[in-house]
């Protein structure tokens, strides 16, 4: 079999299971199985494909049709420039999310010490750092597993500065920092069961789950960094497109100053910061 026929072959199965980009998603594993790019697909496609990589190739196609998340079968996905390490653990690094690191580095100087609550993949820290100079940084997450797949990446980037706690919140979370940023779970409760089944099926909901309102986890964060921000010290935190108002009144309400809510490039509400003032 060669290389077109089994892209075709992988193409018309992610069709009948109603993968929305079944063409992309089928170049994409048959890239990953057989580590070549697309220039050698279109250049070479009548090239024999060895039989263990169609058994792969076919093993994922399967997966994918089960509405398996591509990067959770190539184990990679890109995120500011750079390759982050996920699997079942972690979210999947979205490009809604790079708004988020963006606005941070509006106010990220030299030396900052940095924590990232609910910290996943590490993606938002490690991005941080790597584009930093001789700032440091802690991720902290409830999920051991998800810290593994962290340090993972933090080896992968030569990132040495950074150290990952598992903690529910602020629980073991110690010292001061002069910036917090946080993509908290903030999802309703109630909204889990129509999302796509890439996510409802496969993603972990204790990373989806935001509570009722959705608002659970930036009630606590806006109460408790206060505790760990030196004055003037920023917090940032990404937010559904329909929380900007109310992320907005609890940071407000918490104490927080300029408080400001930025958009992601589609106009939608992304990102809500502000700093504590000093005393």
């Amino acid at each position: 079999m060669t290389y077109r026929e089994l892209y075709e072959e992988g193409k018309r199965v992610l069709g009948q299971n109603r993968i929305e980009e079944a063409a992309l998603d089928a170049r994409l594993l048959l890239e990953a199985v057989c580590q070549i790019t697309r220039s050698d697909l279109l250049a070479h496609g009548e090239r024999a494909v060895e039989e263990r990589q169609i058994a792969h190739y076919r093993e994922w196609i399967a997966k994918r049709g089960s509405h398996v998340p591509l990067q959770y079968l190539t184990g990679v996905q890109e995120f500011m420039g750079l390759a982050f390490a996920v699997d079942e653990n972690v979210l999947i690094p979205r490009q809604d999310t790079e708004i988020l690191v963006e606005e941070a580095m509006k106010n990220l100087h030299d030396g900052y010490r940095i924590l990232d609550m609910c910290t996943g993949s590490g993606c938002i820290l490690l991005s941080l750092l790597h584009y930093s100079n001789g700032c440091s940084g802690v991720g902290a997450d409830i999920s051991e597993e998800a810290l593994k797949v962290a340090g993972q990446n933090a080896e992968a980037l030569g990132q040495k500065n950074v150290r990952f706690v598992r903690s529910d919140l602020f629980a073991n979370i110690e010292g001061m920092y002069e910036m917090i940023v946080s993509n908290p779970p903030y999802i309703r409760s109630d909204v889990i069961a129509t999302l796509a089944d890439e996510v409802r099926l496969h993603e972990p909901r204790t990373a989806l789950d935001g509570g009722r309102d959705g608002l659970d986890f930036y009630r606590k964060i806006a109460a408790e960094s206060p505790g760990h921000l030196c004055g003037g010290g920023m917090l940032f935190l990404e937010i559904g497109y329909d929380q900007g108002e109310a992320v907005r009144t609890l940071l407000e309400e918490a104490g927080f100053k300029g408080v400001t809510v930025a958009q992601d490039y589609a106009g939608l509400d992304r990102v809500a910061y502000g700093y504590w003032p000093s005393v």
